[in-house]
């Protein structure tokens, strides 16, 4: 079984080069990167970061 890297959400938001709280609002819309619920702690795995980032890819 091999784990999954966990950031918390500021790292995630680093990660990403965007700010916690466009996390916390795409959260709440139902939109963004997947996410896991812990208790009340939010985390982002990188995995998941790395898919949303290769889905978010525009082609002109």
């Amino acid at each position: 079984m091999t784990t999954a890297r966990m950031l918390r959400e500021t790292d995630a938001a680093d990660y990403l080069g965007l700010a916690p709280k466009t996390l916390a609002r795409w959260r709440w819309a139902g939109k963004g990167p997947a996410f896991h619920k812990l208790g009340s702690a939010v985390r982002y795995s990188v995995q998941e970061l790395d898919l949303y980032i290769s889905g978010a890819t525009v082609e002109r």
